[in-house]
């Protein structure tokens, strides 16, 4: 009773939330991507298994913070900069990143041959949709979890804000992902963002720590311009549909 009458825990209750809530947003948009692979009749299960999936992975990295924390003790020394696994494992998941965006841009502006599209469409199986699922949401678990332990010493803190996202993600992982998909400018925006948060991961990795409110901002820019757009576009297509002026 007396923690939960300390106002300080409530502050990171907030503060912990809304890092796993912008977390979960990336993790709807990587999934939204990559069940799109996946025949119609599976993308809605596979969204679902990726959100689980993303939830034991962070409970059960929670639930080992002593292996987490040794994660962060140096492991080699390359010109002065001493790089541990979390290093490692930030920049392996930003080139992953950047790599996969990279490809779906690629595909988005220019269209991929018809029987490139055929041959995608037979090797994107359920279970390597979920495997590459399962590797983003290790890279971006560790990352928060260890901001997490910094932040507050309450385990129960960190699962509450791991519980709210996830019930967050549930309810709003089809509707994100359908708005994804039915605007393309919507979805090179979102590979964009993915573009962005790879080289921050690497940045990250190599030791150059940029600041995520900085990101963040940039982000929440860019949507706000894009929804201005789209918008515009709808006023547009109403004006034609009645033979008027937009006004």
């Amino acid at each position: 009773m007396e923690l939960l009458a300390n106002p300080e825990v409530w502050v990171a209750l907030a503060t912990l939330t809304a890092l796993e809530l912008v977390l979960g947003i990336d993790n709807i948009i990587f999934i939204s991507i990559l069940a799109g692979r996946l025949p119609v009749q599976q993308r809605d299960r596979a969204r679902k298994l990726g959100i689980l999936l993303a939830a034991v992975t962070r409970l059960g990295l929670l639930f080992t913070i002593a292996w987490i924390i040794g994660l962060t003790a140096p492991l080699f020394t390359v010109f002065g900069h001493a790089f541990s696994w979390r290093d490692l494992i930030l920049i392996g998941g930003g080139f992953f990143l950047i790599a996969k965006a990279t490809h779906e841009i690629h595909q988005r502006v220019d269209g991929p041959p018809a029987h490139v599209t055929a041959a995608a469409a037979a090797t994107a199986t359920f279970g390597g949709v979920l495997a590459q699922i399962m590797v983003l949401d290790i890279v971006f678990s560790l990352d928060s979890i260890i901001t997490a332990v910094g932040m507050v010493e309450q385990r129960w803190v960190m699962v509450t804000a791991i519980v709210i996202s996830i019930v967050f993600m549930l309810a709003f992982a089809r509707p994100i992902s359908e708005f994804v998909e039915r605007h393309p400018t919507v979805k090179v925006l979102a590979l964009s963002f993915l573009l962005m948060i790879g080289l921050v991961l690497i940045a990250d990795g190599f030791g150059l720590h940029i600041p995520k409110g900085y990101v963040y901002v940039a982000m929440a820019f860019s949507v706000f311009v894009e929804l201005v757009n789209l918008w515009i576009r709808r006023r547009e297509r109403a004006a034609e549909a009645t033979g008027g002026e937009p006004a």
